[in-house]
C-alpha cells in the first residue's frame, strides 16, 4: 500500500486488547481507497454477509450499533474480510470471525469427528481419528497446523493421544505426551509478522487419536483459526464494541464409566487466533479486540486431552497522510511485435500482421506490474505449420515493481504464428503461506504468469513441491497486501 508518511502508533500480539488511542489532527489528506460503491453499511439487528469473491467491501461509513452482532460467510476463495470506508467507522456492537469450535464426543456416540472451520481467512482444524486402524487424527490446516494425535503407551498402559494446538504469534501447545511419541500431537509453530503483510488467519487444531481398539471410542476434531479483518477508514474509527477473532476450541470428549484406558479417544487441539488490523487517522478503541487461540479438548482423562491454540496478531495504525491502495494483481504483457502494438481485447487469429519483407528478428516489448524488476521472460513462437517453435529469454526487466518492461529479438518465419510469454518468479515466505490455502494447503514458493499478444495474462501458484495450481485473482490481490 502507499502510505507516505505514516504515523506507526501500535503492533500487538496480546490477546485480548483494550487500550484507547488518542486521535491527532483530522487528516483530510488520508485516502482509504474506498470507492464508496457499497453505501452506507448499518445493519439494525444480527445479520450475516456474504463475501464477495474479492472480500473487499467499498463503504461511505460504518456504523454496527451496541447490540448488533456481524458475522461473515466465506466466499469460495477463503479471503480475509477487508472494510474499507471514505467516512467513520464506529463498532458499537460486534463484529465475529472467530473460528468455530468442534464438535465433541463421548460414550455411546460414534462417526468421524470432524475439525471446526475457520473464519474467513483462517484454516479448519483437522478430523478426530477412527477406533484401529484409522486412528491417527488430522492435522490441521494452515501454516500453524497442530498435529494430528496418535496413541502411545506410557507407564500404566496405552493412551490415545490429542490433537496439537494451532500456532501464529505464539506457538501452539502440544498434548501431554506431544514430544515423546513420534512428534504426533505436537503445537503447531509460529508464522508470519508483526506487519500482518500479507494478512493470515489463524491455523487449526489437531484432531485427537481414536481408540487402538476395534470396540474403542473415536477421537475428536481441532477448533477452526480465527479469521482475519482489515478495516480502513479516511475518518475516524471507534472501537466501542468489539471485534472477535478468536480461534476454535478442540473438541472435548466425556466418557463416561469405563473399564480400561485404552478405549478412550483423543481430545481435539486448540486453533490459533486470527488477525486484526485498522489503519486510520483518528482511532479511538475502549472495546475488546480478541484474538486469543482456542482451547484444547478437556477429557475425562488428562493424558488424552489437546493442545491449546496460540494467540494471533493485532495491529492499531494511524496514518497523517497518504492513500491506501490493496495489493495489486501481478500482470505480464506482450505490448507490441515489430513496433506493432498488440490489441486490447485480442481475437487469437491475425492480432498483429506483420508487413511482409520485415526483416528477422523483430523486437517483442513486454511489460509487466507488480513484479520486481531484474526478473527475465521467456517468449516462444509456435508456427501454426512447417517449422519447430523457438523460444527466448528476455533481458532482465528494468523499471520498478509498479511497472518494468523488457524487449527481446525473436525470429518470426512467415506465415501464422502463436506467441506466448512466461516468467516465474519466488515470493516471501509469508506471502507463499497466506497462498497455501489456494493450493491444497502447501506452501506456494514462486508464481508463473502467462501471457499470449494482447489480453490478460493468467497466473498459476507453483508450490515447494512442484505442483501447480490456477490462481484466482482474488487471492493473489489479498494475499500481496503491502
Amino acid at each position: 500500500m502507499k502510505l507516505n508518511p505514516k504515523q506507526y502508533l501500535r503492533v500487538s500480539t496480546t490477546g485480548i486488547i483494550l487500550l484507547l488511542l488518542g486521535s491527532f489532527a483530522h487528516a483530510a489528506g488520508f485516502n482509504s481507497g474506498s470507492t464508496g460503491a457499497d453505501g452506507a453499511f448499518a445493519p439494525g439487528a444480527n445479520i450475516t454477509v456474504n463475501l464477495p469473491p474479492s472480500g473487499i467491501f467499498n463503504y461511505t461509513t460504518v456504523n454496527i450499533p451496541a447490540g448488533v452482532t456481524v458475522t461473515y460467510t466465506r466466499n469460495a476463495s477463503n479471503t480475509a474480510v477487508v472494510i474499507l470506508a471514505s467516512g467513520n467507522v464506529n463498532i458499537g456492537g460486534s463484529i465475529n470471525i472467530g473460528g468455530a469450535s468442534a464438535a465433541g464426543g463421548g460414550q455411546g456416540t460414534s462417526g468421524e469427528r470432524l475439525g471446526g472451520l475457520g473464519g474467513p481467512g483462517g484454516f479448519d482444524g483437522g478430523r478426530g481419528g477412527m477406533p484401529e486402524s484409522n486412528r491417527r487424527g488430522g492435522t490441521g490446516l494452515g501454516p500453524g497446523a497442530g498435529g494430528g494425535g496418535d496413541y502411545t503407551t506410557a507407564c500404566c498402559g496405552t493412551f490415545s493421544q490429542g490433537g496439537g494446538g494451532g500456532g501464529s504469534a505464539v506457538a501452539g501447545a502440544h498434548n501431554p505426551f506431544g514430544i515423546t511419541s513420534g512428534n504426533t500431537g505436537i503445537g503447531g509453530g509460529i508464522y508470519g509478522t508483526n506487519l500482518m503483510t500479507p494478512l493470515v488467519g489463524g491455523s487449526g487444531g489437531g484432531g485427537g487419536a481414536g481408540s487402538p481398539l476395534f470396540d474403542g471410542f473415536h477421537g475428536v476434531g481441532g477448533g477452526g483459526g480465527g479469521g482475519a479483518i482489515l478495516i480502513v477508514s479516511s475518518g475516524t474509527v471507534t472501537l466501542s464494541g468489539s471485534i472477535i477473532a478468536t480461534g476454535g476450541s478442540g473438541g472435548g470428549f466425556t466418557t463416561g464409566t469405563l473399564a480400561s484406558g485404552t478405549q478412550y479417544g483423543g481430545g481435539g487441539g486448540g486453533a490459533s487466533g486470527g488477525a486484526i488490523r485498522v489503519i486510520a487517522p483518528a482511532i479511538f478503541n475502549t472495546g475488546v479486540l480478541n484474538v486469543n487461540g482456542g482451547s484444547a479438548g478437556v477429557h475425562g482423562h488428562g493424558s488424552y486431552a489437546g493442545g491449546a491454540g496460540g494467540r494471533g496478531r493485532v495491529s492499531l495504525e494511524q496514518y497523517a497522510a497518504g492513500t491506501f491502495s490493496l495489493g495489486t494483481v501481478p500482470t505480464l504483457t506482450i505490448s507490441s511485435v515489430a513496433g506493432i502494438a498488440a490489441p486490447a481485447t485480442p481475437t487469437g487469429t491475425g492480432d498483429v500482421a506483420i508487413p511482409a519483407g520485415t526483416a528477422n528478428p523483430v523486437p517483442v516489448v513486454l511489460t509487466t506490474s507488480s513484479i520486481p524488476p531484474g526478473s527475465t521472460v521467456v517468449v516462444k513462437v509456435t508456427p501454426i505449420r512447417g517449422v519447430a517453435p523457438v523460444s527466448v529469454t528476455s533481458p532482465p526487466l528494468a523499471g520498478t515493481t509498479a511497472s518494468a518492461s523488457a524487449t527481446v529479438n525473436v525470429d518470426i518465419p512467415n506465415g501464422l504464428s502463436t506467441i506466448t510469454a512466461q516468467m516465474s518468479y519466488t515470493i516471501l515466505v509469508a506471502m507463499g503461506e497466506a497462498l497455501s490455502q489456494f493450493a491444497n494447503n502447501e506452501r506456494v514458493e514462486r508464481i508463473t504468469l502467462s501471457a499470449t499478444v494482447g489480453g490478460k495474462s493468467t497466473a498459476k501458484l507453483v508450490t515447494v513441491s512442484g505442483k501447480e495450481y490456477d490462481a484466482p485473482e482474488e487471492a493473489l490481490r489479498i494475499a500481496m497486501l503491502q
